[in-house]
């Protein structure tokens, strides 16, 4: 089944579906007070997030420790931030990113 990514006014997703009017449809279900922006269709039936342009070019796997801040923070992510930030010393906008990135992973 194709993958669609659909972009709302707050959200990018990802939807499995047959075409984009179910794609559309799927976005209005989910998030019924948003406006689709935008529709396309992805030419694989992957979905790829590249590390290099999130700013995760460390040695280690910062997923790792970005699951375990989530996991103490209960899913709170400005406090999965701070505690990715005193526990790797990291920036703001780089454990920012960590922390979010693992959020859409479904951590």
């Amino acid at each position: 089944m194709p993958l669609f990514e659909v972009e709302t006014t707050s959200h990018i997703m990802i939807a499995c579906v047959d075409d984009e009017a179910k794609a559309r449809g799927f976005a209005s279900e989910n998030y019924p007070g948003e406006e689709v922006v935008r529709v396309s269709h992805r030419p694989r039936d992957v979905w790829v997030i590249s590390k290099n342009l999130l700013g995760l070019r460390d040695k280690t796997d910062p997923c790792v420790k970005a699951r375990d801040c989530l996991s103490q923070a209960k899913g709170d992510k400005l406090h999965a931030v701070r505690l990715y930030m005193q526990q790797t010393g990291a920036d703001l906008d780089g454990a920012r990113k960590v922390i979010e990135s693992n959020m859409a992973m479904g951590w």
